[in-house]
């Protein structure tokens, strides 16, 4: 038969005695959470230390362990200095290690240093910059030995999966590329029509759509658009495949992941991208020219006319001589984030947003790059 909890409160002058008794144990939980609410002392009494007497307790469990872990700590919370007398030595040990597992660390001073903080996080950044820019590198390096053994051993190159791949990325793509291109060559010619009326030169909106959209808007839209669509699906394709371990099941049976699953959909891609680029130019002439018709009133012949007279091999030849190339880029990113995707979802998300980003932004980059070269050789 369980003996029944005791917790007397005795006052003696400014100290506060309580005497424990009994058990306390688990089965007595309801009686000792009431006995601690009762002894605690009052704002209207004058107390500054309690004692607590575990002399006649005669069980002691986890649960007791922690009630009288909770008493201490009530109480000096109010600034009452605290003593724990008379505890059996049996019951020590369990006494110590409840208070040692449910200790309170005091949270650390805020001493945050602004510059320093913000010195870290520069830190930091470039150190995962020249860690992406290495990886990148490190993948150029596996496709370009993957490619020349492809060439020496053609029987080993995927053609299948390469082809399959030019259909998803290239054919599938040709209406949301043609639709997007068509309406951003409408809105070129729109509004520099607009502008150009207020100086009477409404036809020189020609000369700026065609070059713009050939040398420039042309390649970068699509090659956005790529990065978007088949850049963040190979991401993802990958990180799934790294996720389940397949790719360390293919190198397991003795293939090379690169050849294997990352060259064809690069191959696919620099394949691709200079078509769609060439459909995506053609479509932005056409958008620019329809709207130079119906809001610019300049009617189709004189449209092409113009066209002849300003836009040369050498304007088509920029925008297709940059397609591959960016192709190249979006698609190295997009394998080397989806092989870096972590067993998560969100691991695979943060990846797949990551493999975008950089992609638009190395397209960008490139882009600025290649508008030099052309301009130090005049073309």
């Amino acid at each position: 038969m369980n003996e029944p909890a005791l917790l007397d409160k005795k006052m003696q002058g400014e100290r506060l005695e309580l005497a424990a008794g009994g058990e306390w144990t688990a089965d007595n939980a309801s009686e000792l959470e009431h006995l601690l609410v009762r002894v605690m002392p009052s704002r209207r009494e004058t107390v500054r230390n309690v004692l607590i007497d575990m002399g006649r307790v005669e069980k002691l469990d986890t649960y007791g362990a922690w009630l009288l872990e909770r008493l201490v700590r009530n109480t000096a919370d109010r600034g009452l200095e605290t003593r724990v007398v008379g505890l059996p030595e049996k019951f020590r040990v369990i006494v110590d290690t409840v208070h040692q597992t449910t200790k309170l660390v005091a949270p650390p001073l805020d001493k945050t240093n602004i510059i320093a903080v913000g010195l870290s996080t520069i830190g930091r950044n470039m150190a995962e910059v020249t860690r992406s820019f290495l990886m990148i590198a490190q993948m150029f390096g596996a496709v370009a030995f993957a490619a020349l053994r492809a060439l020496v051993k053609p029987h080993t190159f995927r053609l299948t999966s390469m082809v399959n791949q030019i259909d998803l990325v290239g054919w599938r793509a040709v209406p949301i590329i043609v639709l997007i291109t068509f309406l951003i060559g409408a809105i070129l010619a729109q509004q520099g029509i607009f502008h150009f009326r207020k100086f009477g030169a409404d036809v020189f909106v020609v000369d700026m759509v065609g070059i713009l959209v050939l040398r420039e808007v042309g390649v970068l839209i699509v090659c956005v658009m790529v990065a978007g669509r088949s850049g963040s699906a190979y991401t993802a394709e990958l990180g799934s495949m790294k996720m389940r371990e397949e790719i360390d099941a293919l190198q397991t049976m003795g293939f090379d992941p690169v050849s294997v699953l990352i060259l064809p959909r690069i191959m696919a891609l620099v394949i691709a991208v200079p078509m769609l680029t060439f459909i995506g130019s053609m479509a932005a002439l056409y958008g620019g020219g329809l709207v130079t018709w119906l809001y610019g009133g300049i009617s189709p012949d004189v449209f092409i006319q113009r066209l002849r007279e300003v836009i040369s091999v050498d304007h088509f030849m920029v925008g297709m001589v940059k397609a591959p190339f960016m192709a190249l880029v979006i698609g190295v990113v997009a394998c080397v984030e989806g092989l870096e995707t972590e067993g998560s979802a969100e691991s695979l998300g943060l990846r797949t947003t990551s493999s975008v980003v950089k992609s638009i932004f190395l397209v960008i980059v490139l882009d600025g790059i290649f508008a030099m070269f052309f301009a130090a050789i005049d073309k």
